[in-house]
């Protein structure tokens, strides 16, 4: 199941992105420490290429330290880019990210030369809240929901320093199939565009394989016995152990898909990561292997249909 969430809302976000860029100095993009790939607008990299860019990977107390580590480099490695993790609790957040943007277009400093950046992100991943961190004061919206913010906002974080709050921006068509779970199972896609039920079970074979002590834990499995289960296995083990029952003692999928989900989302079931640089390029490579496959097809019947037609 491919998912896919482009609202209206959204287009009119990338009109607006589109636009502000002419006259902004440095762009933040706030990723979501768990699933840094999936969570990287590849629209907003087309718009903003010849801007010098800091990556902020955000709500790293959910995060698996280690990869958090793998994907600062990977990002730092990139020409004009920076990249720092944050998390809402972090006091010192609004100046390590002064600091790192004045780094990035040191030319722009006082008040005849303000300092303009554009911060944004996708839905849910905590923009918001860091933002609010920052300056002190509620200047943002903030929800459990994504697509709070839905105009910009331009805030003052000091005499020199303007910065621009965008709507949180998906893109037209999520090609790697594995991060539309990822981000869904994060919480930045409509509820209405997903099957929660998929999603879990999605999110349970990535943790059974990789995060398996973790999945235990939380859980109380026995460790021998769950060694080898399968994701609606897992499920069905949640379900009973959550209490998710309908009548009959049928066990309700839909509750438990969607405590798992929770859990996640909470950082209840530990620091989890569901991606790492090598599984991204992996997962990119195949996805664009079969983009190419599925053109050529549609090529090859538009040529059909034409000599039919002849």
């Amino acid at each position: 199941m491919a998912i896919q969430w482009y609202p209206g809302h959204m287009h009119k976000a990338k009109k607006a992105i589109a636009d502000r860029l002419k006259n902004i100095d440095a762009v933040i993009e706030v990723l979501d420490a768990r699933m840094p790939a999936s969570s990287e607008n590849p629209l907003l990299g087309q718009l903003s290429a010849d801007k010098p860019k800091l990556k902020i990977l955000n709500k790293q107390d959910l995060a698996d330290p280690e990869r958090t580590a793998q994907w600062l480099a990977e990002f730092q490695a990139r020409p004009h880019t920076n990249a720092i993790a944050l998390d809402a609790s972090d006091t010192r957040a609004a100046q390590k990210l002064t600091t790192a943007c004045r780094a990035l277009a040191p030319h722009r400093s006082g008040i005849d030369k303000p300092l303009r950046v554009l911060i944004c992100g996708v839905p849910n991943v905590g923009k918001s809240t860091l933002i609010n961190g920052m300056t002190g004061r509620k200047s943002a919206k903030t929800g459990n929901e994504p697509g709070i913010t839905k105009a910009e906002q331009r805030l003052l974080l000091a005499d020199d320093f303007w910065l621009y709050d965008t709507p949180g921006m998906l893109w037209p068509k999520i090609i790697v199939e594995q991060s539309g779970y990822n981000l869904a199972a994060g919480g930045a896609v409509g509820r209405n565009a997903l099957d929660e039920e998929t999603v879990a079970l999605e999110l349970l074979d990535y943790l059974r394989r990789h995060y398996l002590p973790l999945l235990q834990e939380r859980y109380g499995a026995d460790k021998n016995e769950s060694s080898h289960w399968r994701d609606d296995q897992w499920l069905e083990w949640i379900a009973k152990k959550r209490g998710a029952l309908l009548s009959g003692g049928r066990t309700n999928h839909q509750k438990a898909a969607e405590n798992t989900l929770t859990d996640f989302r909470d950082g209840h079931i530990g620091r989890i990561t569901l991606e790492t640089p090598r599984q991204w390029e992996q997962w990119l490579k195949t996805a664009r292997q079969n983009e190419a496959a599925q053109k050529a097809e549609r090529e090859r019947r538009k040529a059909e249909r034409k000599g039919k037609a002849v």
